[in-house]
């Protein structure tokens, strides 16, 4: 058998058994978190991205036929082609500004949580 060369080195990990116990005794002498926290924090997280969710769907949507129809083809008189091909631009706009909101708006609230844990 090969002993020696068989076994996981722990400590190579990163993870030692005394740094396990420190850990167990830091954790052990902190006050629990309050579980209302956490739901409102969830329900918050959810909320979001429901939002955003509805967001992606309906604004791309939306501005592409509205651009589609009184913009392009209403206000500046062009083809039914062309139309089509500058109204798929402004939808893929639209989806990356909506993008870089939800990660904008997700980036604070993680933050804002951070630093809420980080006071108790």
């Amino acid at each position: 058998m090969l002993r020696g060369k068989s076994r996981l080195n722990v400590e190579w990990l990163g993870y030692s058994p005394g740094l396990l116990l420190e850990r167990r005794q830091l954790l052990a002498g902190r006050a629990p978190r309050s579980p209302g926290r956490n739901e409102s924090s969830l329900a918050s997280t959810l909320k979001t991205l429901l939002f955003f969710t509805a967001l992606m769907i309906t604004v791309p949507i939306g501005l592409y036929f509205t651009t589609k129809s009184y913009v392009f083809e209403g206000a500046f008189g062009m083809s039914n082609r062309d139309s089509y091909f500058y109204a798929a631009i402004v939808a893929v706009v639209a989806v990356h500004v909506v993008l870089a909101l939800f990660v904008y708006v997700a980036w604070n609230e993680g933050s804002r949580q951070w630093r809420e844990g980080k006071q108790d």
